[in-house]
């Protein structure tokens, strides 16, 4: 009887352990477990915010906005045509980011405003006329945030390159000098938008 107690009690303790151990595991796998990214999720918040910035001023085109999601790896389509009126994507392509925003570190970059930084700037920019440069055509952008306040000085534009590939890649594209940098044929399709556009469209570049 005594062994058939001590072989119970024996049994329970260590059941005990190992659902304690168990329980750690299953907090440190969800301690160290990192969330994954929504990239739908970020654009219908940008989509609420610059909703409530166009909401306040008629000078925009307030039925298309360019959105440009920089958290997306730039091998994969992170440039959004989105069509406010009916609320969804009318088009998807990819972007380069400046070189300057390079950080060394896979997926993670850095942003700037400043002059020969190379860098992306973050933020709201009105799209503005264009003009034949170095890579064609290409639209002036006008920065109206404090991150990008410096875009027209620094020279960022909207353009196509020619090594800008059209469908998604497994490797990350070519870099920029700071501007968004599109395919050829993606080009296109933003240049009608633009000057079909009695209004500025708004670009928005947001991580």
């Amino acid at each position: 009887m005594k062994k058939k107690i001590f072989l119970l009690l024996l049994s329970s303790i260590f059941g005990l352990s190992f659902a304690c151990m168990n329980k750690k595991e299953e907090s440190i796998s969800i301690k160290n477990s990192k969330p994954v990214y929504s990239y739908e999720e970020k654009l219908k918040s940008e989509i609420t915010e610059i909703r409530s910035f166009l909401g306040k001023t008629p000078k925009y085109n307030s039925d298309v906005v360019f959105f440009l999601d920089m958290k997306i790896e730039s091998g994969k389509n992170r440039f959004f045509i989105y069509d406010l009126k009916h609320n969804k994507i009318l088009h998807k392509g990819l972007v380069g980011h400046g070189s300057g925003s390079e950080t060394g570190t896979y997926g993670k970059l850095k942003f700037s405003n400043v002059k020969n930084s190379n860098c992306s700037s973050l933020g709201k920019y009105a799209v503005g006329g264009s003009y034949s440069g170095r890579f064609g055509k290409a639209y002036k952008l006008y920065g109206l945030d404090k991150t990008n306040s410096n875009a027209f000085d620094r020279n960022i534009v909207l353009h196509k390159y020619v090594d800008v590939p059209f469908e998604e890649q497994m490797n990350p594209i070519c870099n920029s000098l700071g501007c968004p940098m599109v395919n050829e044929k993606f080009f296109g399709v933003i240049e009608k938008k633009i000057d079909n556009s009695k209004k500025k469209i708004i670009l928005v570049i947001y991580y």
